[in-house]
């Protein structure tokens, strides 16, 4: 047990959960005072102690499952007996069957397609979640067909296994016999009472579909135990973990990879702005006043026993936001002009400009804007950003914002320019960039491009890399929020 839980705090770590040493030490503390025969409760104490984010919780869950799987059909309590089956039969699975029981699809427990069918549909129509689990382990070692040290995950099998099973007709023939009884009459146990109307086939319907959810959760739980006592848990940790939210590719991450994104970004801002805060108060002295430390010194026989320091003049840093939002790189451009915006009161002024190969000052639309959607909503209907071929020009839209908004940047501001730097083959103008330098207070560059990519085909970064005082890679909200960090 005690392997078990350094292992899995070690895959916490490499999977960016802040996990140390005296929480491990908490942890185990906590298993101590527990009935190890009751995984929920172990669940429970492993994550009240190792996890400090609800964002943390489904990596957390997904690696508990590797480090700590339950038995055949087990959940708070113990198993049971197979559906539908004697105690005595040797056709459900036993809790320690590997990877390699069932090797083919459809046989592998003597059962036949049409027996298995029947008692997945009894699961189901039971609605007992210890059954359904049952059920589902039954199905993963009659259709899965796993193969022994075969180099394929979770979701392969998953979806070999519902293929097979095909739930849509199965939840059809409940729901009808559901609908085929009159109102008035009692169900059977287990099953959901027939409410009259469309209203009532909807929450039958809606019923059904969560037990077959709940299934579906069994079997990919089964099919992760089973390839865990195939290869171990730590070669398959690390093919089931999933990034956190704050480590995801933004330029390649899926639809709801992007509403985790969504999701993180004002927690994120409201940290980061309460550390910025913390840090600029707690900032109360300002450069060495030599002339008032040696005049102290005097008391003591000229030994500055006691430095002086000169009276603190903080300020906040102006912002110029330059915001390439062509293609695959405008969901970059979103997340950070809406966490700079929604640190605004960090910064002394943001002004924020998008072009692709022109340029449109957006300052006033992300204000007044109520959300980020509305706000993207707004740029793409009012922002003029293009002009020409309709690609990323990054020379024109800098000549255009020399000639149209060279006010906004001066000694104080910090300007940031956000994007790939791929220009399409036009010229770079890097002249541009080299005089908003010298009239600048910083130059940073922001490329959501792995480094590697830097230079390549159309990459044009290296002309622009000399007039900035640092390219610096951001392709995941954790290097925004450090970069964001430092600047402020």
């Amino acid at each position: 047990m005690l392997a078990s839980l350094t292992e899995l705090a070690d895959e916490l770590r490499r999977a960016g959960l802040p996990v140390s040493l005296t929480e491990s030490l908490d942890a185990a503390a906590a298993l101590s005072a527990l009935p190890l025969e009751h995984r929920d409760d172990v669940r429970a104490a492993l994550a009240a102690t190792l996890v400090k984010s609800a964002a943390h919780l489904p990596v957390f869950e997904t690696l508990f499952d590797v480090y700590f799987p339950a038995t055949v059909g087990a959940g708070s309590g113990p198993a049971v007996e197979p559906i539908g089956m004697d105690a005595g039969t040797d056709a459900g699975p036993s809790s320690s069957g590997g990877a390699g029981a069932g090797t083919g699809e459809g046989d592998g427990v003597g059962l036949e397609p049409g027996q298995l069918a029947g008692l997945v549909a009894e699961a189901l129509a039971g609605g007992d979640l210890r059954q359904l689990r049952l059920a589902a382990a039954l199905a993963v070692q009659a259709l899965a067909g796993i193969e022994a040290s075969r180099p394929v995950g979770v979701a392969y099998y998953l979806a070999r296994t519902l293929r097979q099973l095909d739930l849509e007709t199965t939840l059809d023939g409940l729901v009808q016999a559901v609908l085929a009884r009159p109102v008035d009459e009692a169900p059977p146990p287990g099953a959901p009472r027939r409410p009259p109307g469309p209203l009532g086939e909807r929450l039958v319907r809606e019923e059904y579909a969560r037990r077959a959810r709940s299934l579906v959760a069994a079997i990919e739980a089964e099919i992760l135990r089973r390839l865990v006592e195939d290869r171990g848990a730590a070669a398959v940790a690390g093919t089931v973990r999933r990034p956190l939210a704050e480590d995801v590719d933004v330029m390649h991450a899926s639809r709801e990879q992007l509403a985790e994104l969504r999701r993180a970004l004002g927690p994120l801002a409201r940290v980061l702005a309460a550390r910025l805060a913390r840090r600029r108060r707690h900032h109360r002295r300002g450069p060495l006043d030599f002339r008032h430390t040696l005049r102290a010194s005097l008391s003591a026989g000229g030994v500055p026993i006691e430095p002086k320091f000169r009276s603190p003049h903080p300020s906040k840093p102006e912002l110029v936001v330059l915001a390439d939002i062509s293609g695959s790189v405008a969901a970059f451009a979103r997340f950070t002009l809406h966490l700079l915006y929604a640190l605004d009161a960090q910064f002394a002024k943001v002004r924020s400009f998008v072009f692709i190969d022109e340029i449109d000052e957006v300052t006033g639309i992300l204000r007044a804007a109520a959300s980020l959607p509305e706000a993207v909503a707004r740029m793409a209907s009012e922002a003029n950003v293009a002009g020409g071929d309709g690609h990323s020009d990054y020379g024109r839209a800098l000549v255009a914002f020399r000639s149209r908004y060279a006010d906004a940047v001066g000694p104080r501001s910090n300007l940031l320019v956000l994007g790939d730097a791929r220009n399409n083959y036009h010229p770079a103008e890097a002249g541009v960039l080299e005089e908003l330098h010298r009239r600048a207070r910083r130059v940073y560059w922001l490329n959501p491009e792995p480094r590697a990519y830097w230079g390549s085909g159309d990459s044009i970064v290296s002309s622009y890399a000399p007039f900035c005082d640092g390219v610096v890679e951001c392709r995941t909200l954790r290097q925004l929020e450090a970069f964001v960090d430092a600047l402020a």
